[in-house]
């Protein structure tokens, strides 16, 4: 049975569970955390620097609960294959690589095992895939795997040249119908955030956005990248003034995080061909726009 804990005060998960579980020792909890044997708000967490907000509800010793999407997700949707390259439409809340071996609930693990059933390799092995890119844990959308760590390295070669669209849904309504953020990034390896501006460790980033459409207070944006920087959409957005709704970590907590990749275009390494992989987002997504 699972232990419950309040959360009295803001702060990362693991030094809650380090100051909760003081009978523990720090590698015993350490791999309950990575082993998804930890819920917020009964939803399994495994980064140890998840943000807990005063009032969440941590559990200890839950096995992957229903209703999540790791779990739920039984059949990933496939909406490009052939024996390069695999794009799949990831489901929010569903992480694209796993940290640890022990957590087999990401969108890697779960591909392969979709792939292997009933076909092995020569010598008896799952399907083997590299992953192209990422995209966070709670951004739905277009997600790209190479069947070779040569096929992946040959279209991360050219992954400045892509063709990258997303749909933000963002509070506020930006002052103009369109615009371009042209700030570097620089990663907070200690707080594991973006930090927008000028630094001699920031990388340039360059972001598009056009308004699509308005509420009273919030907004839902096209917004494409000619860069593709570590959280460069939700650091953007947030230092123009404008979060990405549900974005704790730039904005503001929510049960939904309103980003999604909703398109990608590449050129195919061997056929030298253009492909256009492109999916709308749910319908509970434009549902945050309300």
């Amino acid at each position: 049975m699972a232990q419950q804990y309040r959360v009295k005060q803001r702060g990362k998960l693991l030094e809650f569970l380090f100051a909760n579980l003081n009978d523990w020792s720090k590698k015993k909890v350490k791999q309950r955390l990575q082993g998804s044997s930890v819920a917020v708000n009964g939803v399994v967490a495994t980064k140890h620097d998840f943000i807990l907000n005063v009032d969440d509800v941590v559990e200890v010793g839950v096995i992957q609960k229903s209703g999540t999407a790791a779990q739920t997700t039984q059949k990933l949707e496939i909406i490009y294959q052939d024996k390069d390259l695999i794009a799949i439409n990831k489901p929010a809340g569903l992480l694209s690589v796993g940290t640890t071996q022990e957590n087999k609930q990401h969108a890697l693990a779960l591909l392969r095992t979709q792939l292997s059933r009933g076909k092995k390799t020569n010598n008896g092995n799952a399907v083997k895939l590299w992953p192209v890119h990422r995209l966070d844990r709670d951004t739905s959308g277009i997600l790209l795997f190479a069947s070779s760590k040569e096929m992946r390295e040959a279209v991360m070669a050219n992954w400045g040249k892509s063709e990258k669209v997303y749909l933000a849904i963002v509070k506020g309504r930006p002052k103009e119908k369109k615009g371009t953020i042209d700030e570097p990034l620089r990663l907070d390896d200690k707080e594991y955030r973006m930090h927008v501006g000028e630094h001699h460790n920031a990388k340039p980033a360059i972001t598009h956005y056009v308004v699509q459409e308005s509420t009273e207070q919030r907004s839902l944006l096209k917004v494409s990248i000619e860069t593709g920087r570590q959280h460069q959409i939700r650091a953007h957005l947030a230092w123009l003034g404008h979060s990405i709704i549900g974005d704790e970590r730039y904005g503001t907590k929510g049960p939904k995080m309103g980003l999604h990749s909703k398109k990608l275009s590449i050129v195919h390494p061997k056929t030298k061909k253009n492909l256009h992989f492109e999916v709308d987002a749910p319908r509970d997504f434009y549902s945050l726009l309300n």
